[in-house]
């Protein structure tokens, strides 16, 4: 069984697309009792939820942004926040969004009332964007394993699973390793979710090519020439999959994180046939970050997302997505976790590596330097 001890190591990883959203200027006043919301560091500052609660009321909104409600149960996760608050008008922009794009989008609206207020990020672009983020402890931080968390609270790991390929059996065989997919019979077949350069789940996908071709967390070239080799072979296609490119057949292969295949599955059922396979031999594993914009126009709501985020109730839910909530240890210890879901999880590598931040960064700066070249 996967848990979070598996993680311990560090947190994996994982612009041009400007964003037109426009808004009135926002300036965030103090919250309900006195307080600043935008310098609250924890709960403390509120006294307790039910007064973090009265201030997020009284902004009466909260800006999401690039989260799919395809994308491990994120769409019983946005709605469940928005049926117990429903004075706060929940406000879901550009769903299929990368990580840069999320900061993109912050920097282009910065002082209007439509800046996101918070992120959901792989972590090389958390790594690289700690300045655009206000520190904030949960109040179930010390259940949170240290290496998946920043230390001052100004990112925090959420939710996470391994890198796996999804495939429709009726369009290809059925691959048992990661070569295969250089096959004459994947011609034109093989995508990954996005940019490596820009988006979490990519990055890892050149990850977890890199381990399979005796590479490592170090050195993330034996996965570019992996994709290399499948681009000059014809099979790498460059389309962004969706469950509607699976359902329409267009990406019958797909290398992303297991909980999204096996979403994908879920969605389709009854239309394909999907099958998720976590490759033998060293399995690639990573958490996506959660962390609050310094200037979001509705800071205590931000911050009531994040308590809400790392509650018992929303880890629950990313284990209902096929997800593994960063509580899950902390949640079984105190039986407040969902057993049946937990022991469903798909059955997870013996070896497993998850890159440190420094790794993380390096491996970006090496994408950024090779990818285009490498699949041009």
């Amino acid at each position: 069984m996967f848990t979070t001890r598996t993680m311990i190591a560090g947190i994996a990883a994982t612009a041009a697309l400007a964003l037109t959203l426009t808004g009135c200027s926002a300036g965030a006043a103090p919250a309900a009792g006195g307080v600043d919301a935008a310098t609250a560091t924890s709960l403390a500052a509120f006294g307790d939820l039910a007064g973090l609660e009265k201030a997020a009321r009284a902004e009466g909104a909260l800006n999401v942004i690039a989260l799919p409600r395809d994308w491990a149960n994120y769409g019983a996760v946005l709605d469940r926040f928005a049926e117990k608050y429903p004075e706060i008008t929940l406000t879901e922009a550009s769903p299929d969004g990368s990580s840069a794009e999320e900061i993109q989008a912050a920097d282009n609206l910065k002082g209007q009332d439509t800046a996101p207020d918070v992120f959901d990020l792989g972590l090389p672009v958390a790594l690289s964007s700690t300045d655009r983020f206000a520190p904030y402890k949960v109040a179930t931080w010390a259940d949170i394993p240290d290496a998946l968390k920043e230390s001052n609270g100004l990112y925090t790991g959420d939710y996470g699973g391994y890198m796996a390929v999804g495939y429709d059996p009726a369009e290809v065989p059925a691959p048992t390793q990661l070569s295969d997919l250089l096959g004459s019979k994947y011609k034109g077949k093989v995508a990954i979710n996005g940019d490596p350069t820009q988006a979490g789940a990519a990055f890892a996908a050149v990850g977890m090519a890199s381990v399979q071709n005796d590479g490592s967390v170090d050195d993330f070239q034996p996965g570019i020439d992996f994709f290399e080799k499948l681009n000059r072979s014809g099979n790498f296609l460059k389309v962004d999959p969706t469950p509607a490119t699976i359902a329409s057949g267009e990406t019958p292969v797909v290398l992303d994180w297991d909980y999204l295949n096996v979403g994908y599955g879920k969605t389709l059922a009854g239309q394909r046939d999907w099958k998720v396979v976590v490759f033998p031999g060293t399995g690639y594993a990573g958490y996506y970050n959660q962390a609050v914009s310094k200037d979001a126009p509705h800071p205590a709501a931000a911050r009531l997302w994040q308590e809400f985020l790392y509650s018992d109730e929303a880890q629950n839910l990313w284990l209902a997505g096929g997800a593994r909530p960063v509580r899950a240890e902390a949640m079984a210890s105190a039986g407040t976790i969902d057993a049946a879901l937990f022991d469903a999880l798909p059955k997870a590598p013996e070896t497993t590596v998850v890159p440190s931040g420094k790794q993380s960064e390096t491996a970006a700066k090496l994408l950024g330097e090779s990818w285009a070249a490498a699949v041009q």
